[in-house]
């Protein structure tokens, strides 16, 4: 009998994971991590760990498995939050959760699961998997979108090797989250009511700028207004110059006038509407560029600023990450393909260039927010065929 060791969270969809793998007539094994110690910046009402557990234990109970427990925070504070500190640092907005899933979910946790005599790690991802076999006799691993469209996490996957997916089962990624949670009801599993976390993974709902406060120091700056006027916006650029398209808008001081201060720029991103503090205004004031190095936030008003959109993205060559290796694209080719820049983002047509120095996503639309840190997907039907981080 195959054993899988299944990471229950404590939520609903890694518990009906759990009973779907016993239908399924596997050894089914619970491993609880231990992620996260620190409260510092956690929003009041937040579930720590130990909530968390005592969920996991008593869906083990109900299911009649084991459940272990691994600590594995010193690992998620190395992978994940020092390279979030380090990011935030430089004025980029990193992704958490994609790092959470490539370096400890599918890294760490699978060498812990791996102890246990696994053949396999299953979550609670809604997403899917298939493989088929090459003309060489190798197998390859396919990474789907999940069944329920509003559920779909395969966005968060999207660093995933063929190694990794070669031992990771999704059970609820074929099934909509309503029949999840009838499943969980009717097994009496106790997380069949449980509210869904939010959040960064394994640390919960914070207060972003008290979190980074641990490591960034507050530093009081200037807000200066970019108008939608500026004459720069009004440029015209080829079609084939990607570069260009793929630049971020740079302004300076002078480009602008002063609105307001903020507590330093490293705790705002590219879109944000919140948190700024200045009110008075026929719509709302938006992010449109961050200067860390001066210390200086760029706005504009109205979701429609100019400021906020363009045709065109960068990833380094080396940041290319291809989910089967024998898809990626080579220097000198392109290929249409479906993205989006950020989770729940409606997917887009897009054309990926690469070049020798790297990948363009060239949009059909400009897009809104572009984002250096965050990762970029494109997908082929319902298949994720690779990502990158976003340079600029």
């Amino acid at each position: 009998m195959e054993r899988v060791v299944v990471g229950l969270s404590g939520g609903v969809d890694s518990s009906v994971a759990a009973w779907l793998l016993k239908q399924q007539g596997y050894d089914v094994v619970g491993l609880f991590m231990i992620n996260w110690h620190d409260t510092t910046g956690t929003l009041e009402g937040d579930c720590p760990w130990y909530d968390d557990r005592v969920f996991a234990e008593l869906v083990a109970k109900r299911l009649d498995i084991p459940l272990h427990t691994v600590d594995l925070s010193a690992e998620y504070r190395r992978r994940v939050v020092d390279y979030m500190f380090a990011e935030y640092e430089r004025g980029r907005t990193p992704n958490p959760d994609v790092l959470c899933n490539r370096e400890i979910k599918f890294d760490v946790f699978l060498k812990e699961a791996l102890k246990l005599g696994a053949d396999y790690v299953a979550t609670g991802h809604y997403c899917r998997k298939e493989s088929f076999v090459a003309q060489d006799g190798t197998t390859h691993y396919r990474l789907l979108a999940g069944v329920d469209r509003n559920k779909d996490q395969s966005y968060f996957l999207c660093q995933l090797s063929q190694q990794q997916l070669a031992r990771a089962l999704f059970p609820v990624g074929g099934l909509e989250k309503p029949e999840v949670r009838r499943i969980a009801a009717e097994q009496h599993l106790a997380t069949a009511r449980r509210k869904d976390s939010q959040g960064i993974c394994f640390v919960g709902k914070v207060d972003l700028p008290v979190f980074l406060q641990q490591k960034l120091a507050a530093r009081k700056g200037a807000v200066h207004e970019i108008l939608a006027t500026w004459p720069k916006y009004g440029r015209t650029v080829a079609e084939d110059d990607l570069a260009a398209l793929a630049e971020p808008w740079h302004y300076t001081v002078r480009d602008g006038k002063k609105v307001g201060e903020h507590n330093g720029a490293h705790f705002y991103t590219i879109g944000q509407r919140k948190g700024l503090g200045i009110g008075g205004r026929k719509e709302s004031l938006f992010v449109l560029a961050t200067d860390v190095g001066q210390n200086v936030i760029y706005v504009g008003e109205g979701d429609a600023h100019p400021g906020l959109y363009r045709r065109a993205l960068f990833m380094k060559r080396d940041e290319l990450h291809w989910i089967d290796p024998a898809e990626s694209l080579q220097p000198g080719q392109r290929r249409r393909y479906r993205a989006r820049i950020r989770y729940r983002q409606p997917l887009q047509d897009a054309e990926l260039i690469v070049r020798d120095e790297g990948g363009y996503l060239l949009f059909d639309e400009p897009q809104r927010g572009i984002t250096a840190g965050q990762f970029a997907v494109w997908y082929d039907g319902e298949v994720l065929v690779g990502s990158g981080v976003i340079d600029r």
